[in-house]
């Protein structure tokens, strides 16, 4: 299994846009647009669930940097929750 983030969505990108960009790679298992709660509206990342974790490998390599929904996406492996830059942490550092 590889989970994928996918950034800089436009905010029109469905999730079916999404399922058929990535299967060109290999069989998808889920697609999830994070939404904004009090809009409802893209909030322009998704995570991608691929299968096998070699086409998703290959997902990464074949998307990331180019056109879809007239914006450049970045795709890469998605970290745990506990590795991602500024998580959590309400101090920011101020004392």
């Amino acid at each position: 299994m590889k989970n994928i983030f996918v950034g800089n969505l436009s905010f029109n990108t469905s999730e079916d846009e999404l399922r058929q960009a990535f299967e060109a790679y290999g069989q998808v298992d889920r697609v999830s647009i994070l939404t904004d709660r009090e809009t409802g509206r893209s909030r322009g990342f998704a995570f991608v669930e691929m299968t096998n974790t070699e086409e998703g490998e290959k997902a990464i390599a074949g998307l990331n940097g180019t056109q879809l929904g007239g914006r450049t996406i970045n795709v890469n492996e998605a970290r745990p929750k506990g590795e991602r830059a500024g998580a959590g942490g309400r101090d920011r550092g101020r004392r």
